[in-house]
């Protein structure tokens, strides 16, 4: 028997939602501990991951396939608002207008005060950290992304 023939589907499993549950608790000690606060984008990235990780806890009771691919829509669900959100951090594209500051261009002076008053506390359109030139939310894309084919390799495997 190979090693790889030795990991059950039900072990990747569980270790693609120790995956979720580490990304997850990594976003929160940047933000309790760090100080970074997350903006909107940052909380939607994290619901998914909530969603990898139920399906990772339900799966050590009850062996399914359904479970597994639930974790993975959880898991490539993440991977997709951090793609979406890194494309808002590089000006790939306009972010939600709750989120990040609009045009001033021809605004009058309340107009743009009230822009100034209603602007979000954290913006989902600026890099509050990055490390080997890549954002939190493009290290979610990636490593959530991964994280999406390990549950589907345990998805199809046989058991």
């Amino acid at each position: 028997m190979t090693i790889s023939g030795a990991i059950t589907a039900r072990r990747l499993a569980l270790a693609a939602a120790a995956g979720s549950a580490a990304l997850l608790l990594g976003a929160l000690a940047f933000q309790y501990i760090g100080g970074l606060f997350p903006c909107k984008l940052c909380i939607w990235q994290r619901w998914p991951h909530g969603l990898a990780i139920a399906a990772g806890v339900v799966l050590v009771a009850v062996p399914s396939r359904v479970l597994m691919w639930l974790g993975a829509a959880g898991a490539a669900g993440s991977a997709s608002v951090g793609v979406y959100h890194t494309g808002v951090e590089r000006a790939w594209w306009q972010g939600p207008d709750t989120c990040t500051s609009g045009s001033i261009e021809g605004l009058s002076p309340d107009q743009l005060l009230a822009q100034i008053m209603n602007a979000p506390v954290v913006r989902c359109d600026e890099v509050p950290w990055e490390m080997l030139t890549l954002s939190m939310a493009s290290w979610n894309a990636i490593l959530s992304a991964a994280l999406a084919v390990l549950w589907i390799v345990a998805a199809t495997r046989r058991a």
